[in-house]
């Protein structure tokens, strides 16, 4: 009865914003009116899917009386099926609740900082590292989500040794965050001359864009070097000492960014991507004393588990977390991944609800 009890009161609060947001003053107070109206979104799915739920709930109620008065045999036959998907329809809302009652990541709205690296296998996994992040960028004009570049060490062959990018966009966390891990490719390197399969990798972490209020960042524990940029970038890019090298002293973590044209916007970009990876360390810790007290199939930020292979020759995608297999590896590298993050949406749901009974 708990969840319902909860449905209860969510629906109230739901009525009581729609109360306040209908009052002629509201519109006064500006931050007051946003606040209300996110609260209203926020709760709008719950509650029209619990109204939902109980009109299914009556429709089985009345379809019941019916079978119970009447006697005319087309009527009752109309009942029994009004019954039958009335339940069915009661099954369905009421798992649909339950997800929807699952608590919420507070990072799932945000923008994500991505960073992509080469792993084994020399400039076939660079090429790798390429085709990723162009698979990202493709995925990314669907949701129609912006590209902030933040830095690219590209090889000589077409591929990047490294990319670090922002993708700012609602709730690109929310559906990229099963992402990080190590993505393995097998097939013919175009530098391959025997025609040999090879298995090269390349590692993606995806880290929620941190706020100044998310990490306590001291600039003195910061230092900073300046360098002339490399690679494609245009005219001055590459006869300025624009680029920027940002040491964080208490943990070694560098970071390069030499992007922009502008020393002041490179170095914004690497504190942005520093307190992401400082936020990151800290939300590995939360999710390392979370995992041993359950294990999850679904990891979240683990860069050394590998999670998926790409087999070109059979034109295969696994995802060894899941158990997926989809063979439509040309439309995946294409940007089409839709499919994939759902099914690991559903799976890491699934456990959750799991975990949630067997601890409740």
């Amino acid at each position: 009865m708990e969840m319902f009890d909860k449905l209860e009161d969510t629906e109230r609060r739901f009525e009581e914003l729609q109360a306040e947001l209908s009052e002629p003053t509201v519109t006064n107070d500006t931050a007051r009116f946003r606040k209300l109206m996110k609260e209203q979104n926020d709760l709008g799915e719950v509650v029209g899917t619990y109204r939902e739920y109980k009109q299914a709930k009556k429709n089985i109620e009345d379809s019941l009386a019916l079978l119970d008065t009447e006697s005319d045999e087309e009527l009752r036959e109309l009942a029994k099926e009004e019954l039958a998907q009335g339940k069915a329809d009661v099954e369905s809302l009421e798992q649909k609740l339950k997800i929807l009652l699952l608590p919420k990541d507070p990072n799932d709205e945000k923008n994500v900082i991505v960073e992509i690296r080469a792993g084994a296998g020399g400039d076939e996994a660079a090429l790798f590292a390429a085709e990723l992040f162009r698979m990202y960028q493709k995925y990314a004009e669907t949701q129609r989500w912006k590209i902030d570049m933040m830095n690219m060490n590209e090889s000589g062959i077409g591929g990047c040794k490294e990319v670090i990018f922002m993708i700012e966009g609602n709730g690109a966390y929310s559906k990229l965050k099963y992402e990080s891990g190590v993505h393995r490719v097998q097939r013919i390197p175009v530098t391959e001359s025997g025609g040999r399969i090879h298995t090269s990798t390349a590692t993606v972490a995806i880290m929620p864009e941190a706020e100044e209020v998310d990490v306590q960042l001291d600039l003195n524990d910061c230092r900073f070097d300046v360098f002339r940029s490399s690679g494609n970038g245009g005219q001055c890019v590459n006869t300025t000492d624009s680029a920027v090298r940002l040491t964080h002293i208490p943990t070694g973590i560098v970071i390069s960014c030499q992007d922009e044209k502008s020393q002041l916007k490179n170095r914004d970009k690497a504190l942005k991507v520093l307190r992401s990876r400082l936020y990151e360390l800290e939300l590995e810790k939360a999710h390392d004393a979370e995992a041993a007290a359950r294990k999850s199939q679904v990891g979240t930020g683990d860069r050394s588990e590998k999670i998926r292979t790409y087999n070109f020759p059979q034109g295969r995608l696994t995802d060894h977390r899941i158990g997926l297999t989809i063979y439509k590896l040309e439309k995946v590298m294409d940007g089409d991944i839709q499919e994939i993050i759902d099914a690991c949406i559903a799976a890491d749901q699934a456990i959750r609800l799991s975990n949630l009974y067997e601890n409740g």
